[in-house]
């Protein structure tokens, strides 16, 4: 019988180290990779059943990589698997269309769950964290998500780069963009929002889940 195939993407070595003890009975692993731009050319050579993603990883964090995953691979399966507790995080990963959410240190009892349930087009959220998300859902808490939910991928990417120390330079050399057009990023999002500064605005990015640090 075929095994499900799995890829992890954790730029924590020794936590994927750990991870493919656990998977190992049940699943394939298909291979390990370390930010979120190789888990989409992964995804892309490899093809796996489920990817297993940290929120936070260089270059490209889960939710974006997921983002544009699902452009090209909907069909792919995405269990998030972060130390973040945080019910705006798992909101977020469930607006980018992920099938699971699950907490780093609840792993040993919750992933292989959250996988099988994936793999079954369920949804699984750490229990938690679960009364919390879906009260947001049924209230229609929004908060100023409508704001963050404007923002443009590349506006999401500049903020996630803002967020980890990167200046406008450095962000304009690793998208291949002028700084110029960095910092009209930058401000466009300020003025959108209703933000003062660089830290209001890496602020609103952490409050809703868009930037994960």
């Amino acid at each position: 019988m075929t095994r499900p195939r799995v890829l992890l993407a954790d730029d924590h070595r020794m936590m994927a180290e750990g991870l493919k003890a656990l998977l190992h009975d049940e699943f394939e692993l298909v291979g390990i990779v370390e930010d979120g731009r190789a888990m989409i050319e992964a995804a892309e050579k490899l093809r796996p059943d489920v990817i297993i993603a940290d929120v936070t990883m260089p270059n490209l964090n889960g939710f974006e990589a997921l983002t544009q995953l699902r452009k090209t691979y909907p069909d792919i399966k995405v269990v998030f698997l972060t130390m973040h507790q945080n019910a705006a995080y798992a909101r977020r990963a469930l607006d980018a269309g992920a099938s699971g959410f699950v907490v780093k240190h609840s792993a040993s009892e919750e992933l292989v769950v959250a996988i099988h349930a994936a793999l079954k087009g369920k949804t699984f959220i750490t229990p938690s964290l679960t009364k919390e998300v879906v009260e947001q859902v049924e209230s229609g808490a929004r908060g100023g998500k409508e704001g963050a939910n404007a923002l443009t991928s590349r506006q999401r990417e500049i903020l996630q780069l803002l967020a980890e120390g990167r200046s406008a330079k450095e962000i304009a050399s690793e998208l291949t963009i002028s700084a110029r057009t960095v910092e009209f990023h930058k401000y466009q999002m300020m003025e959108m929002n209703g933000l003062r500064s660089s830290a209001e605005l890496i602020h609103f990015g952490i409050k809703h889940g868009i930037v994960a640090i």
